[in-house]
């Protein structure tokens, strides 16, 4: 390793920052373990309790109808489709009911971008399941989703922000972004709001208080340099704002959709890009890893490499599993990964507020039901399209 290097690393290791030049020179040069070794020292000193989170949701998915057309998804139809659905109300509910038996604390609500779902929609949608279910953290859509909805009604970004929050929203997911610099979006999908626009949503939305997650798709023909410039946005946009609680990269999953010929970034690739991300974002707390996407044997291996959270059990998710993703998992088996990477599990909250830690093996859930994907959006409860 030469000197450059190592002293890229003890700087990033030490907290310092980083630029994206030397981000890019770490991603692309630096010797795996000690990348992972700084990356995971940086994990250390900010959760020196050796605490890997996790969380007990569920995605429900009002409608799979979209006019976006992502090139990567295979989960929308467009309008007028013959397998183009929407969930009534009751459905909604119903599945939100049984997240919460099964001991979930937070519900994101996604769907497609419908011609006729315009911010009243979005009212209706989460001020009824607050109303049902106000223990349920709404942790939903996307700027996307907010650019659509504020188009279909004619109203300005804050407004739509304004109202939707009032309404019972808590909190913004950070579906959408998917790949931020425009080349790579452009080609993934072209009718799809700049990442400009993404980024500049969520900066209306941390301006009035509500925070959100940021995430990147990787593996759909971007190059290395196109993925340090989607963490450099992000990190510039944080540095004003301080809205984003977590960075959260996955891998594009390539099955029933219209990207032919792209493949998913290996393993090796996903792993060094969640080392360099711990290092370069010294202003978001927290790194998710996507077990989901990757594999469970990925995911614990991230926790060497910087991650303090393995996201959701996901009682429920269909868009990624639409394009071929397949891995699945119980609580139980969230858990053991955890601690079998040497960390101590702790189950938390939207805002990373640890409700039960498992301080020992005898504190683990032993719930068998609690398990991801154990319902499908294949269900006879549909309105008409």
């Amino acid at each position: 390793m030469t000197g450059e290097l190592a002293d890229i690393l003890q700087r990033a290791a030490d907290g310092g920052r980083i630029s994206a030049e030397e981000a890019l020179l770490l991603y692309t040069d630096a010797p795996f373990h000690e990348l992972g070794e700084a990356a995971d020292a940086v994990r250390r000193r900010r959760y020196p309790d050796d605490i890997v989170t996790y969380l007990i949701d569920r995605n429900i998915n009002y409608t799979n109808v979209c006019v976006t057309a992502c090139k990567f998804c295979a989960f929308y139809r467009a309008p007028r489709h013959e397998e183009g659905w929407s969930h009534p109300m009751e459905e909604i509910l119903r599945r939100c009911g049984e997240a919460v038996d099964l001991g979930a604390t937070q519900v994101m609500l996604q769907g497609g971008h419908h011609p006729d779902y315009g911010v009243e929609y979005y009212e209706q949608l989460f001020s009824t399941v607050k109303a049902a279910y106000p223990q349920l953290v709404i942790h939903s859509i996307g700027p996307s989703e907010v650019l659509h909805m504020a188009k279909v009604s004619g109203v300005d970004i804050e407004e739509a922000l304004r109202r939707i929050r009032a309404a019972g929203l808590d909190s913004i997911a950070g579906a959408g972004a998917e790949m931020l610099p425009a080349r790579p979006r452009t080609a993934i999908a072209p009718l799809k709001e700049s990442g400009e626009r993404w980024l500049a949503v969520m900066e209306i939305a941390h301006g009035l208080g509500i925070e959100s997650t940021a995430t990147m798709m990787m593996g759909t023909g971007e190059t290395n340099a196109e993925r340090i410039e989607h963490i450099r946005m992000i990190r510039d946009v944080q540095d004003r704002t301080g809205g984003f609680r977590a960075f959260i990269p996955w891998t594009y999953q390539p099955e029933n959709n219209h990207l032919k010929g792209r493949t998913q970034c290996t393993s090796l690739e996903y792993l060094r890009f969640v080392a360099v991300a711990r290092l370069f974002f010294d202003n978001v707390n927290h790194l998710q890893s996507s077990w989901l996407t990757t594999g469970k044997d990925v995911g614990q291996l991230s926790l060497h490499l910087g991650v303090d959270d393995l996201g959701s059990i996901m009682l429920e998710e269909n868009v990624i599993s639409s394009a071929g993703a397949r891995h699945r998992s119980k609580l139980t088996e969230l858990v053991w990964m955890i601690r079998s990477a040497g960390r101590i599990p702790a189950q938390r909250d939207t805002l990373y507020r640890h409700l039960k830690v498992h301080r020992t093996p005898a504190d683990d859930p032993t719930d068998e039901r609690v398990t991801s994907h154990f319902s499908s959006i294949a269900l006879p409860v549909l309105q008409p399209r």
